[in-house]
């Protein structure tokens, strides 16, 4: 079901590899889909809640009665939880938080450079965000709690949540998502889904949402192309692109625990990337072996066998685990499980990696849910240079600069002469009149 890539002997015979491109990635052009979504974005800006009103007809066949969701349906989802995933959804956000207070650490620091010459810098929480849910293949409540419980963690004093209206349950989004939100005390939710959602947090709708500053949370491809379209006029947190995971695997890896990890995450999206990366033939044969039985046997088995037959997922005999960490950290997967004799210290040689994953009881699903980690993560690569959602997405740093006369003095020659070296000359003006008689 998955397709073999052999790197063995190839670095050995001198043929040039790039890591970085061993495995493809899905098809996914952002790029096109923003000219998609720019009309409905404009639209949104221009004619506001009836232009959502049409969106919400055209691509979610139903209109909610309230974009905004009362008050007593938030209450009457949380009511109805059963108390078995109530308390799954508890204990998530109970982590969660407790990471994120972790996060926050210290919130700001001040250095003294010379006697009355002061630098500090303040942590400032963003003023309003917008958190898009997805509610397509599967309503993701866990994203609730990825983006609320670090905003609030943050200090983030307006939140507000965006996420499909469902045909199903009225024109109200999922009640799993309505009843994290009323659990974690969020009052302002919308039944908005799409990339109209995006241009409403941007844009703002007279009468019912005010725009935000921050736009955050994964969706499909259009609404990844309303964040990048929109980015500038409202900030975003990353272009998430489809669900991935890669596991770093030798001969100690238990094949059963390995496929059910790859099964896992293919669950997600037809085209969502499984990769496993090992030194053992015989691991990779008893995988193959191992996932005709576990696909058939799990309840989305179409969307999971077109996913691992995908172009993006791929098993790759490695010489050792020398090449095969070479091959994780260019590949820098969503998803990185680490499922060696050696895991804790193969861990620290992981580079770029959106979330690692170490050892044989540390599946991926342990991070979607209640790890206490984030599962809202840089995809696509991106993990080379970019973080996971967490409480500093949710802060800025601002300098505050405080210098007395002396201290001013003491480094005044240095600033003009830097001016004059770019030609600023009013640049060290602004620093000699303060000194001229």
């Amino acid at each position: 079901m998955l397709r073999m890539i052999d790197l063995r002997g190839r670095a050995a015979a001198g043929e040039p590899l790039d890591y970085a491109t061993v495995v493809p990635r899905a098809a996914f052009d952002v790029t096109a889909a923003v000219e998609v979504v720019r009309p409905i974005c404009d639209d949104v800006a221009a004619r506001g809640a009836v232009a959502l009103a049409e969106y919400s007809e055209r691509f979610d066949h139903v209109v909610p009665a309230s974009f905004r969701v009362p008050a007593e349906a938030l209450a009457a989802a949380e009511a109805a939880l059963d108390p078995d995933v109530r308390a799954a959804f508890v204990e998530s956000i109970r982590r969660r938080r407790t990471v994120s207070e972790a996060e926050l650490g210290q919130r700001g620091v001040e250095v003294t450079l010379a006697p009355g010459a002061r630098v500090a810098q303040r942590m400032i929480p963003v003023r309003r965000v917008g958190l898009y849910v997805p509610g397509g293949l599967a309503p993701l409540s866990s994203s609730v709690i990825m983006n609320v419980v670090p905003a609030q963690v943050a200090g983030v004093a307006s939140i507000a949540v965006a996420s499909p209206p469902q045909r199903e349950f009225g024109g109200l989004p999922h009640p799993s998502i309505l009843a994290v939100c009323s659990i974690l005390g969020v009052e302002e939710v919308y039944a908005v889904g799409g990339a109209q959602a995006v241009a409403m947090f941007a844009y703002g709708v007279p009468d019912l949402c005010p725009r935000v500053d921050l736009v955050t949370g994964p969706g499909n491809i259009y609404v990844v192309a309303a964040k990048r379209l929109l980015k500038g006029r409202v900030n975003i947190d990353s272009e998430a692109g489809p669900t991935e995971i890669a596991v770093l695997a030798d001969a100690s890896a238990n094949p059963v625990h390995v496929t059910a990890d790859l099964v896992s995450q293919a669950e997600h999206d037809p085209i969502a990337a499984a990769v496993l990366v090992t030194s053992s033939a015989e691991l990779a044969a008893a995988v193959q072996a191992e996932l005709g039985g576990q696909v058939a046997a799990t309840k989305h088995a179409d969307r999971v066998r077109t996913a691992l037959g995908g172009a993006q997922s791929a098993v790759v005999l490695v010489d050792d685990l020398d090449q095969g960490t070479a091959v994780v950290n260019g590949y820098a997967a969503e998803h990185l499980e680490i499922q060696t004799v050696d895991a804790e210290a193969r861990a620290g040689l992981i580079t770029n990696a959106g979330a690692i994953f170490v050892g044989p009881w540390s599946p991926v699903s342990l991070g979607d849910y209640s790890a206490g980690s984030t599962h809202v993560l840089p995809t696509a690569g991106c993990a080379c240079h970019s973080s996971g959602l967490n409480v500093l997405s949710f802060l800025k740093a601002v300098n505050v600069i405080t210098y007395s006369e002396a201290a001013l003095a003491e480094v005044a020659r240095h600033v003009e002469v830097f001016a004059d070296a770019e030609d600023l000359p009013a640049h060290g003006a602004a620093v000699s009149r303060r000194f001229s008689s």
